[in-house]
């Protein structure tokens, strides 16, 4: 059955590109403010079950953040799944509306700093080590240098997925050997009700063992408020969309993007919620490209 856990690319660093992310955060975008909320709603997560926390170097402070609470909160390395990702670098440095907030490089030079990085701040707590958004043209797959170290990591490899290329991605992944060993067991994706085009793909990858993963269930905040194409989703469209995506056989965790209290105390609903029948709100998928354009496009904010 699958779990809801929480991503911290919304709580790590002072602008994102979720819907009303900037109305959610406030006026307050200090370093000091960041860490405050982060904590809180980690607590929130925490105290309405989730175990499962992911984080990323290029999210801003992120990884900070969550060892710093781990740490004050006590919380054992037994009691809790940390997944963290390499492969893009925080640039903004905190500025507002810098016009480069992180940049990509999946090359050897990158995950040897990187690794050490994520390893000194989450080093008891990490299991899992993805990288940030694997795509067939970043070449990441054909890299014989990169892989062969992933494979030597102590902790599993997995990899993260982005734009409508997600599926071809995802199923080159499963084939990759080193030593004839699987280097990876892991995927991390979005699939949400406007973007299901991975869906057979990401059940491949379960049926071949891989822990699944998805991200942005709730399509970076456009389905998370009552509105013009959410009706069909009730008063509450983030608890509908969210139980419709934890309902998917194939999926092992859904990360909430959660960046207030309140916003992680409704999507924990989502466990417990009736799943809306499938006849209604399958027509909310639009075509990827569609999709993928208007997300490359959002403002962060």
């Amino acid at each position: 059955m699958a779990v809801l856990g929480l991503g911290l690319a919304a709580l790590g660093r002072p602008e994102y590109l979720t819907v009303g992310h900037g109305d959610s955060l406030g006026a307050d975008r200090s370093v000091d403010g960041l860490r405050k909320r982060c904590e809180q709603v980690c607590d929130a997560a925490w105290a309405g079950g989730i175990r499962w926390f992911d984080a990323a170097r290029s999210y801003g402070l992120a990884e900070q953040f969550l060892s710093g609470w781990l740490t004050s909160r006590r919380i054992g390395a037994e009691d809790v799944t940390v997944s963290s990702k390499w492969g893009y670098t925080y640039t903004a440095d905190w500025q507002p509306h810098a016009e480069v907030q992180e940049v990509k490089d999946h090359s050897a030079a990158a995950l040897a700093r990187q690794w050490p990085e994520s390893e000194s701040l989450l080093g008891p707590w990490l299991r899992l080590y993805q990288v940030h958004s694997a795509t067939l043209d970043s070449g990441i797959l054909d890299d014989g240098a990169v892989l062969r170290e992933l494979a030597g990591l102590r902790v599993p490899v997995g990899l993260s997925l982005s734009g409508r290329g997600q599926a071809d991605t995802l199923r080159r992944a499963l084939e990759i050997r080193v030593d004839g060993l699987p280097v990876f067991s892991a995927v991390q994706a979005t699939w949400n009700l406007l973007e299901p085009s991975a869906g057979d793909a990401l059940s491949e990858a379960k049926d071949a063992g891989w822990t699944v993963i998805v991200k942005e269930p709730l399509a970076n905040g456009r389905l998370a408020v009552p509105g013009p194409g959410t009706e069909a989703l009730g008063e509450r469209p983030d608890v509908g969309a969210l139980a419709a995506v934890l309902a998917q056989p194939w999926v092992d965790v859904v990360l909430s993007g959660a960046v207030t209290v309140e916003q992680m105390k409704s999507n924990l609903d989502a466990i417990s919620a009736e799943v809306p029948e499938p006849e209604r709100y399958v027509s909310y998928a639009v075509d990827p490209s569609a999709y993928w354009s208007e997300r490359a496009a959002m403002r962060w904010t």
